[in-house]
């Protein structure tokens, strides 16, 4: 399956024209264009990738994101091309694409092979993964694995852990362990930050995605070694690669690259529930200025006022000037789309961001279908909100899967999570979510707004001096 990225499609006449100019170069020179060349002169570049939280997923206005996905944008922008992307599940058939000239660049969290690949290259490494042993913080942390003595310690069957585990027993010939058939890592972290299990074998970019739903998971040791991702090319043509090195050696020096590393491995700052103090004061010098226009938008749509500026809080603590690492801005944190979407121009002029994001939340409630109840239509909205409507149906299959009320919220907040993890995304409509980060926002919002009914009920009014306008 194909995705045009960023860009409208090329007219069919510019397309066959480009192609006739290829033909024509490769007709008059007396050797044949590089692939770079081919490249630009067509204006596209064709990446493969893989739907997983490493690469490349749907986000919240079912726009693509990732940290492969945002790497190859910032390359093809940098080409000055279109950017084609093609989704494969397993990677014999990424690398098959690249070997029978289907795609130009692979680019799926591949992990540089320590013995060459017959007709594959790989680019720079931009990222290196450690093996951590995890264990939650308050328990027991062992220093090395020979003092994991009897707690209990579970990896996935068939994972690198398990086999790094084996490795170890030579050295440590009273090492025991549970090899889980049924899990994968980020459910052994869970059954760690649960207390179920004592430890769990982890990669960092797997432990940091974890941490933001469990900030008390911890890491003991580090085991030696790393994997290193890098992008895979044919070797038939160093032209590519040659300027593939080049855009990373940019992007480092620029620091985008450790921008991109920290918007999708540091999340989690925005999750947080701000302490009692800061809301307080929020609430004194923030709120007067604004209520009106959340009263005037939240009574345009149809919602408590309250719970639109609950809303606002909690994306940006109700700062006009807050933006995100993913662009959003705004009150409202609205994305440069959903702006668009809601006929939003300048997303940092508070009124109209807090105009936008109930016009935007109302788009969202209208799709909730109507026989939901409420509230449970009103949280749905909210989780929708934030991961996007398609991950929240997702996880409303699944929950019926399973017997349970997909039209329950209570229901649904335990199967969200599940989006995060390969086994259940991988059969789900819209793959990979951070299933964890819809559930804590329903939360908080829900815990800001019963704050504001308790401190402002309705029948108080806002200062005289805030105009309604």
């Amino acid at each position: 399956m194909g995705h045009w990225i960023r860009r409208k499609l090329l007219l069919p006449s510019l397309k066959l024209s480009l192609a006739g100019l290829a033909a024509g170069l490769l007709g008059t020179c007396s050797t044949p264009p590089d692939l770079l060349s081919q490249i630009r002169t067509l204006g596209e570049l064709r990446v493969v990738t893989r739907n997983s939280p490493n690469a490349f997923f749907s986000g919240p206005d079912d726009e693509p994101e990732g940290p492969e996905y945002e790497l190859v944008r910032r390359f093809a922008d940098d080409l000055g091309v279109q950017l084609r992307v093609t989704l494969r599940r397993q990677f014999p058939d990424i690398y098959g694409m690249l070997k029978d000239g289907h795609a130009d660049i692979a680019a799926a969290a591949l992990t540089v092979p320590s013995t060459p690949m017959r007709g594959l290259d790989f680019g720079p490494v931009y990222q290196r993964i450690r093996e951590h042993l995890i264990y939650r913080r308050g328990g027991f942390k062992p220093r090395s694995l020979a003092e994991v003595g009897n707690y209990h310690l579970e990896v996935a069957a068939g994972s690198s852990h398990a086999r790094n585990l084996r490795e170890q027993r030579s050295i440590v010939p009273t090492l025991a362990w549970v090899e889980n058939g049924n899990t994968e890592a980020l459910d052994l972290l869970q059954q760690v930050a649960d207390g179920e299990i004592d430890f769990t074998i982890a990669d960092s970019n797997e432990f940091a995605q974890a941490r933001v739903a469990n900030p008390g998971l911890d890491v003991a040791f580090d085991f030696a070694g790393e994997q290193q991702f890098a992008w895979a090319l044919s070797s038939r043509d160093d032209s590519l690669l040659e300027e593939v090195r080049r855009y990373f050696a940019r992007v480092a020096l620029r620091g985008d690259l450790g921008e991109i590393m920290k918007r999708y491995y540091g999340r989690g700052e925005n999750l947080r529930f701000a302490g009692a103090q800061s809301v307080m004061r929020h609430i004194q010098g923030r709120l007067p200025v604004l209520r009106a226009w959340f009263e005037a938008a939240a009574a345009s749509v149809g919602v408590d006022w309250r719970l639109l500026a609950a809303i606002g809080y909690q994306e940006s603590k109700w700062d006009p000037a807050a933006a995100s690492a993913n662009g959003a801005q705004g009150i409202m944190q609205l994305t440069e789309i959903s702006a668009q979407r809601v006929k939003v121009a300048k997303r940092a002029d508070a009124r109209a961001s807090i105009f936008g994001g109930a016009r935007y939340f109302k788009h969202v409630l209208e799709q909730i279908p109507d026989h939901v109840p409420q509230p449970d239509r009103t949280w749905f909205a909210l989780a929708a909100y934030n991961v996007g409507y398609g991950h929240l149906e997702d996880a409303r299959v699944l929950t019926q899967q399973a017997g349970r009320d997909p039209d329950s919220w209570q229901d649904v907040r335990e199967y969200l999570p599940l989006l995060a993890q390969e086994r259940w995304y991988a059969n789900a409509a819209n793959g990979y979510a951070r299933g964890w980060e819809p559930v804590r926002y329903v939360d908080n919002v829900r815990a800001y707004r019963d704050l504001l009914e308790w401190l402002i009920p309705s029948n108080i009014a806002p200062p005289p001096h805030i105009a309604n306008n």
